[in-house]
């Protein structure tokens, strides 16, 4: 194969101790639709196969270029800044060795640099699971549409946005600001992005993917990534350093104007990340989380606190008042319209997070719950909290689980409330009625047994995971909210020999392992029926089909 002089587009491949995973991501970039581009893979001085790997995959295609950096650097800056030095195109995009670029990635932000004069182009992020295949759109709101930008202000949304391996860049942009990735830091991503996002004066958004985005939530603290090691005290460190850089930038550059919308992305996406952590942190790790976070919340702009959820802000300020074990408890309602386990209300009516008025104005403020109308939205809409106080096993797959509900609005009558425990694996629901007696003012608890072999399952079985619900039902009204497990509870496990025709399954009860912490069952086929069978039926799109396929799979039974 030949190769023009001057390649249109320069693909860089960063890689350290990956050599399972490059060839993956440089064959990604080979099948581009595209031709005429470079690959250089730049290797941050791996210690595994990767050198080998790599220059097998050189020798290959005359497209792609070797360079391994002399020392390991310890980040991803270095090797994509080594990489732009010997680039030759004018176009620059950047690819991690465990990530992947659709087949025509580079023809699509080619063409629109070729539309019209921009300093770069970005497209759609595809995140793939790589635990469970399932796949979504980073960010979908900001890419859901083509259109061209004069400047960041015209949509400061797209800070939220800040990956630099969705982009392709005019190498002259990049050449004019002298914009490189700062080394010796994390969270260099960024830095970079929002140096470009207020240098460029133009750039193209377009909605196709541009980028697939591998996720591994629970990968190993080894192989995890910067993302994925918020349990260290170092990561948090590194996110504040680089949230000063990017202030300090913001000055410099003459776009302070920009730094309520700055503030808010941080709020609502770095510190929202921690802070859905927060129910699995000692109190140890969440003085230090506060020494480290505090002091930053403060230069933050009140307009940038506004723009959250109260719930968000209710943690936020739970932090700063240095109130860890309420931050953990508000902390695991988050997302879900879980209640505070009570409430306080001053003299003029308005209702707080916890069980005191707060001292202080701005904690009065932040934990105000009054716009939430705890006591006067409907009753399905109203907010309770459910928490497992025990769980023990039962005969079978049986769980015996004490269920202790709060209603901090005072929404229920007085005296015992009918409950169901509900959980759905595939479409057949189970319902597990249990009665609720009352313990205190607006707290109540009860005992359910429940008997996972009692629901019915498809009879070419279900893989998945499910979260038992509450059902509160009064006065023939309805609320339903999620189920808060004990955080500790080692895992239990069950063989089910389904006796209705159904394949045995694995059953696997255990917490959810991050927020909120809700009960979480996990069934799995196992047999003959589990590992042939049910994979073909999910394929078969034919009902026809699919009853030969269940008749077969009851046979193998």
């Amino acid at each position: 194969m030949t190769t023009a002089a001057t390649p249109d587009v320069t693909v860089t491949v960063i890689v350290y101790n990956d050599a399972g995973r490059l060839p993956r991501a440089v064959e990604s970039v080979r099948r581009q639709t595209h031709r005429n581009l470079e690959i250089v893979i730049s290797d941050d001085h791996s210690t595994d196969d990767t050198p080998r790997v790599a220059r097998h995959l050189a020798a290959r295609d005359p497209r792609i270029r070797y360079l391994r950096l002399p020392e390991n650097s310890g980040g991803c800056s270095a090797p994509r800044n080594r990489a732009l030095e010997i680039a030759r195109a004018p176009y620059l995009m950047f690819l991690d060795s465990d990530d992947e670029l659709p087949a025509d990635a580079v023809e699509l932000l080619l063409a629109a640099h070729r539309e019209r004069e921009i300093d770069f182009a970005m497209g759609a992020v595809r995140r793939i699971r790589v635990d469970t295949g399932r796949r979504s759109t980073w960010m979908p709101h900001l890419v859901r549409e083509r259109r061209t930008l004069d400047g960041i202000e015209d949509d400061p949304r797209l800070f939220f946005e800040h990956l630099s391996t969705s982009k392709m860049y005019a190498r002259a942009f990049l050449d004019r600001y002298d914009l490189r990735f700062p080394e010796g830091i994390h969270y260099e991503d960024q830095l970079f992005s929002a140096q470009a996002y207020c240098l460029a004066k133009r750039f193209t958004v377009v909605p196709e993917p541009v980028y697939l985005w591998y996720v591994a939530p629970y990968a190993s603290s080894g192989a995890a990534s910067i993302s994925n090691q918020r349990h260290l005290l170092t990561n948090v460190r590194d996110r504040i350093h680089v949230q000063r850089l990017i202030d300090a930038f913001l000055v410099e550059s003459g776009h302070a104007a920009l730094r309520e919308d700055k503030d808010h992305k941080f709020l609502k996406h770095d510190f929202r990340m921690y802070a859905g952590d927060l129910p699995y942190r000692d109190d140890e790790w969440l003085d230090t989380f506060a020494d480290l976070v505090n002091p930053y919340l403060a230069t933050l702009s009140p307009g940038a606190y506004a723009r959250l959820p109260r719930t968000e802000r209710v943690v936020l300020q739970l932090v700063r008042d240095r109130r860890p074990a309420e931050a953990r408890l508000a902390a695991r309602g988050l997302g879900h319209a879980v209640a505070p386990r009570q409430v306080a209300t001053d003299a003029d009516g308005r209702v707080y997070w916890g069980g005191r008025v707060p001292e202080s104005a701005d904690a009065r403020r932040e934990l105000d719950l009054s716009e939430l109308d705890l006591d006067t939205v409907p009753f399905f809409a109203a907010r309770f909290r459910h928490e497992i106080t025990t769980i023990g096993r039962g005969p079978g797959a049986c769980l015996d689980l004490t269920v202790r509900t709060y209603d901090p609005a005072l929404r229920l009558p007085v005296g015992p409330q009918r409950a169901s425990l509900v959980v759905s694996p595939g479409r057949r629901r189970l319902t597990v009625p249990f009665r609720l007696s009352p313990v205190s003012p607006g707290v109540f608890e009860g005992t359910v047994r429940l008997d996972a072999a009692a629901a019915r399952l498809p009879l070419h079985g279900f893989a998945g995971v499910r979260h038992p619900v509450v059902r509160l039902t009064c006065g023939g009204r309805v609320n339903q909210g999620v189920l808060l497990a004990p955080l500790d509870f080692p895992p239990l496990t069950a063989r089910i020999p389904y006796r209705s025709g159904t394949c045995p399954h694995r059953l696997t009860v255990e917490p959810e392992g991050h927020i909120p912490g809700r009960l979480q069952l996990r069934w799995e086929p196992v047999g003959a029926t589990g590992a042939v069978v049910r994979p073909v039926v999910r394929r078969l799109a034919r009902p026809r089909v699919r009853r030969a396929a269940r008749l077969v799979a009851s046979a193998l039974r």
